[in-house]
């Protein structure tokens, strides 16, 4: 798995280094720079043959840049949710409770969720490219090592945890707005639809390739560790000038944060998605074992390696379920839009409103029928996935062009902080504070009632986007239109340099 991280990485590196028109063709480029770059005596017909693609890229290369960043999302969320599919593994050999056992994720999403602003505002004035092949390679080193950690030194665990979250920062918060520079309009919704296919299979193949490295290996460690490869010295020698960009624009920055309630109210929706996302990922796996030891279908895990039929169970569910909800989402929406321009925001709701009583019967039937409970789970977890590509298109019509990775940033950081940041440990503590004895009774019920939180936080989330379709058509005409005065230019990042251009001219 590491293996792949880096070659991407170094991917990602090498196409800036290896094209000779580097210096001077810009990764993204735009009609605006075709006019004010053109050479004296270029003729009409060269101009034309520059404007062709709406982004000034090749179809082909558009194409395979998405391939590229859909792939490293994929790894991304294996990465991610791979602990979660040993968790009774890790439990047992550090010898930890439920709360230190949410710390694993808190710890992730917090480092995440502080260093996401920094590369939004990098990832508006930098090369994207390096900052996502630096961010890359550091992710995969910062993960194998967390492998390695004795049994004495759960904090080291917990730190090199922290550490992956600035290598995925660096990613997750410019990988979207490149998308959204490749496409517009459907096509871009198509896209970000396939790139966000990544997080529920990505999430669900790191249950299922955890849970069966761990058992063939008999060590939960070998679940974390890839081949050990060299690659990431490919990076030490890349170096690469840096131009900050000086001019801030103010006025947009208030614009989007401010001005657009839309945004924000979709903001706190997708944070209820988070929250709910965050519990599950990390305590159904946990949740459903603690449900067959209750009833005697499984023995206790007293020495590893632990049973984790359930990881691999719950990891084709969150597969299947993922791919049918991104796709009906974004299917519904676009079949919606021919009646209503609200119907992004509608469908997000939808997902949340009908995920949430599935969520709770499966929770409650855990104990009486494991078939029903993974029906629910199936179905609470389509609904739930509905609203990924959807959430993120928003963003990117609501929002200025020039500042969307600022923008991603900052979703990134409300959703995670009132989201998945704090879920897990929650969830944990409750349940350790409703843990009466330490029986197989009290682990299972205790578990139970604590994640019953969830279904009331997708109902919340549901809410919010209702308010959001009240906002959307209003928000979104306000970024089309926006007009920056004289004094305030639109700096357009690419490739390490910029121009300025107008809002009209860049706007997708």
């Amino acid at each position: 798995m590491h293996l792949d991280l880096c070659v991407s990485a170094i991917h990602l590196a090498v196409m800036s280094l290896a094209d000779p028109t580097s210096d001077t063709t810009p990764f993204f480029s735009d009609d605006s720079e075709a006019e004010g770059s053109e050479e004296p005596g270029a003729g009409p017909s060269q101009h034309r043959e520059v404007e062709e693609p709406a982004s000034g890229v090749s179809s082909m290369r558009s194409v395979f840049t998405v391939i590229v960043l859909c792939f490293i999302n994929l790894l991304n969320y294996m990465d991610r949710f791979t602990v979660a599919g040993v968790l009774p593994d890790i439990e047992q050999y550090f010898g930890i409770n439920d709360g230190k056992s949410g710390l694993l994720q808190t710890v992730f999403i917090c480092s995440y969720m502080v260093l996401a602003p920094v590369f939004g505002y990098l990832g508006d004035r930098y090369n994207r490219k390096v900052i996502m092949s630096v961010g890359i390679g550091f992710w995969s080193v910062v993960t194998l090592a967390s492998s390695y950690m004795p049994r004495e030194y759960f904090w080291l665990l917990l730190l090199t945890r922290g550490l992956v979250g600035v290598g995925e920062a660096s990613y997750s918060t410019i990988a979207p707005t490149i998308i959204a520079d490749l496409y517009i309009k459907e096509r871009r919704t198509q896209m970000l639809s396939v790139f966000y296919f990544a997080i529920p299979v990505g999430s669900g193949l790191g249950y299922i390739v955890g849970s069966k490295v761990d058992d063939m290996a008999g060590d939960w460690h070998w679940a974390l560790r890839g081949i050990k490869q060299k690659c990431i010295k490919s990076l030490h020698n890349y170096s690469v000038s840096l131009v900050l960009q000086k001019s801030y624009q103010t006025n947009i920055f208030v614009c989007v944060y401010v001005c657009s309630p839309s945004f924000v109210l979709s903001t706190f929706g997708f944070t209820a998605v988070a929250f709910v996302t965050g519990s599950l990922a990390l305590w159904a796996p946990a949740f459903l074992f603690r449900a067959a030891v209750f009833t005697g279908e499984r023995p206790p895990c007293i020495k590893g390696p632990c049973d984790t039929s359930d990881s691999l169970y719950f990891g084709i569910i969150t597969v299947v379920s993922g791919i049918l909800g991104v796709a009906s989402g974004a299917e519904v929406s676009r079949r919606l839009r021919l009646r209503t321009p609200k119907a992004d925001p509608l469908v997000c709701a939808l997902g949340l409103l009908l995920s949430a009583p599935f969520l709770y019967l499966a929770i409650v039937f855990a104990q009486a029928s494991p078939t029903a409970t993974y029906v629910f789970i199936f179905l609470g977890e389509t609904f739930l996935s509905m609203n990924w590509a959807i959430v993120a298109d928003i963003l990117l019509y609501v929002v200025v062009p020039t500042r969307r990775a600022t923008a991603e940033a900052f979703q990134i950081v409300l959703s995670h902080l009132l989201g998945d940041a704090g879920s897990p440990y929650l969830i944990g503590l409750v349940s350790d504070s409703l843990k009466q004895t330490d029986s197989y009774l009290w682990q299972f019920r205790s578990l139970q009632l604590s994640l019953l939180t969830c279904t009331f936080v997708a109902v919340g989330g549901g809410a919010f986007f209702l308010a959001t379709a009240l906002f959307i058509e209003k928000d979104r005409q306000r970024a089309a239109n926006y007009t920056p005065s004289d004094d305030e230019p639109i700096v357009v990042p690419k490739s390490g340099r910029s121009t300025r251009v107008p809002v009209s001219s860049v706007l997708i």
